[in-house]
């Protein structure tokens, strides 16, 4: 799915306001991840925390009656790379480390991990790691065959 610069914006937009929600106090801290929630018929992309209330919602114009059945796979690298454009503000939530970015469904069933933030490590997604331990077979036999 491409999205135009207006779609990353408004969502870049919406992870601000969500994250603006915490304020700097480190004596409180709250433990939470931030759950996304998209919906194909309007087009709402919501934002929540682990209580399930709403932080911040708008519209992204472009996904309106996407009646894609592929649209949460689609939907997933637009997210990261506007979680990602705006590192500043998503790696420095005021909230308990380690936090996750989190797409959810209709349901609120978990649909797939986008981003985890902790002090020291940063994970992008699910798919980071796929195929190592087939690289790492791989990577074995040849050793051993030495």
């Amino acid at each position: 799915m491409k999205a135009n610069e207006q779609t990353y914006q408004q969502i870049q937009r919406a992870l601000r306001k969500a994250a603006s929600k915490f304020p700097a106090n480190p004596d409180c801290l709250p433990l939470t991840d931030l759950y996304l929630q998209v919906k194909q018929e309007s087009g709402e992309l919501l934002v929540f925390d682990d209580d399930d209330h709403e932080l911040t919602r708008c519209v992204v114009e472009e996904w309106i009656g996407n009646n894609d059945e592929h649209f949460y796979t689609e939907v997933q690298p637009v997210l990261l790379a506007a979680i990602t454009g705006i590192k500043e503000v998503t790696e420095h939530v005021q909230v308990l480390k380690p936090y996750s970015y989190v797409l959810i469904g209709e349901d609120r069933e978990a649909i797939a991990d986008l981003y985890l933030v902790d002090d020291e490590t940063i994970v992008i997604s699910g798919d980071l790691m796929q195929g190592l331990g087939e690289d790492l077979d791989h990577f074995w036999e040849q050793l051993s065959a030495e």
